[in-house]
């Protein structure tokens, strides 16, 4: 066995799968180190490292290895300590997850592809996300009728994958008789050509008709796989008439997801379609509290506010700084001050571009497939006024430029004229869901 094509082999799936942070933090000074009796001995630094890969990142680790190879059956941890006859790495400790956790615990269910950690009590409800908490609720309370099929849409890094296994976690902790499946719409797609291919195209419909509830993650992948979402659309129908619940996870809402049938979308609407948006201060502060106290990590109220205020958006990237902090304080032995906390979050956090005022028009005359230059025109056209007014309110609101400098900057406009069109904005969005939904997915394209 080659185990150095091996382990690159399994590092690449990884890093698409981790925050950068995390993969640069964790998986960079490690390699395997040998392999026996289909165990793999894989090299760490420090025993640090190996704690934290052996609580957070085992079963990822080794569910890649096992698909690399089926000859693989355990994976164990060495520290590595360079010798000094011989330029090589020799283990001085080893840590075996067969003798420190129970298995049950840490492993994800090959019926069911459940992650066991991801449960609604580990799950930090905010004012961002307490909707789709809620909605996840009612889908426990009333399975198969209420919400069905249940959609939940958001930026990456916003805890949907957690939302919605957790769902499918408590189903099987409330009724262990329910058939349930997770999966991504890559491995439906994958299935579907795989069937076509050795002609079972059957055997691929029975497979997933055979479930109580199916929760597919990334919907958006089955943009413009034509085939493929007729097969689900079918499914769906199924599931549908016999009172199966269906989840579906998505990175935006579905009528904003291009290639996609109206049929389905039309299918997703029947039900309840539900946002998970970035979140807010007050429940950022809650998820690094939570993280903390899940690891036992201690960390002053100055620091935590301090991190809210820096790290705005996405729930991994709160994750990754934490895991900095805490490889940063095992490797000095102490707690970091705020101004060591600052740099780590200065030098691990990718800071966002800012966009120009011209960007901003650019993105919002694609969002509504107008011509960018008309949005400058002295044109009063149905079509143009709403991107316009809009425009104007996200330059208003998300970039604090003055009324004055966004009408001179639009074609050389009043300053009233721009009140307006925000304030016209601000109203709308009260009351109708379609244009809050429109902006909701313009800030995520601009963020």
């Amino acid at each position: 066995m080659d185990t150095k094509e091996l382990w690159n082999n399994v590092l690449s799936e990884i890093e698409n799968s981790v925050s950068k942070a995390n993969f640069t933090t964790w998986f960079k000074e490690t390699k395997i180190s040998g392999f026996d009796n289909g165990v793999i001995y894989l090299s760490v630094p420090n025993t640090f490292v190996q704690e934290w890969l052996l609580k957070k990142f085992h079963t990822l680790i080794l569910k890649h290895l096992r698909e690399s190879s089926e000859s693989i059956h355990a994976l164990e941890y060495v520290i590595k300590e360079e010798s000094k006859q011989k330029n090589q790495y020799v283990p001085t400790q080893i840590m075996s997850i067969n003798r420190e956790l129970p298995l049950s615990e840490y492993y994800i269910n090959k019926d069911d592809n459940l992650n066991p950690r991801y449960t609604f009590e580990s799950f930090v409800v905010g004012p961002f996300n307490e909707l789709a908490h809620a909605a996840a609720q009612g889908v426990l309370s009333n399975l198969g009728i209420a919400y069905n099929p249940f959609f939940i849409y958001g930026n990456s890094g916003h805890g949907k994958t957690h939302l919605i296994q957790a769902i499918g976690n408590a189903i099987k902790t409330a009724d262990p008789s329910k058939k349930i499946y997770y999966f991504t719409s890559e491995k439906f797609i994958n299935d579907y050509v795989s069937s076509v291919q050795i002609n079972k195209i059957e055997q691929f419909k029975e497979k997933y008709r055979k479930y109580d509830v199916l929760i597919m993650d990334d919907v958006q992948f089955l943009s413009g796989k034509e085939k493929t979402q007729e097969e689900l659309f079918h499914l769906f129908n199924i599931m549908k008439d016999n009172n199966k619940h269906i989840i579906f996870s998505c990175d935006k809402h579905p009528n904003f997801v291009t290639g996609l049938e109206d049929r389905l979308k039309s299918r997703f609407a029947a039900g309840m379609v539900v946002d998970i948006p970035a979140p807010d201060q007050e429940s950022r502060v809650a998820i690094i509290k939570s993280k903390c106290s899940s690891i036992n990590l201690f960390l002053d109220d100055e620091i935590i506010d301090y991190l809210a205020n820096s790290i705005k958006g996405n729930i991994r990237d709160l994750e990754g700084v934490i895991n900095l902090i805490v490889c940063q304080t095992g490797n000095k032995n102490k707690s970091l001050t705020l101004n060591e906390i600052k740099d780590l979050v200065k030098n691990s956090i990718k800071q966002k571009k800012l966009l120009s005022y011209k960007e901003v028009v650019k993105i919002i005359a694609d969002f509504y497939k107008i011509e960018e230059e008309i949005i400058y025109e002295k044109t009063r056209k149905k079509e143009v006024i709403k991107p316009r007014q809009i425009i104007m309110y996200i330059l208003r609101e998300d970039f604090n430029i003055s009324y004055p400098s966004i009408g001179e900057k639009l074609g050389g406009r009043d300053h009233t004229t721009v009140i307006h069109s925000c304030e016209k904005i601000k109203r709308e969005i009260k009351d109708d869901l379609l244009l809050l939904k429109e902006i909701q997915e313009i800030r995520s394209i601009i963020s």
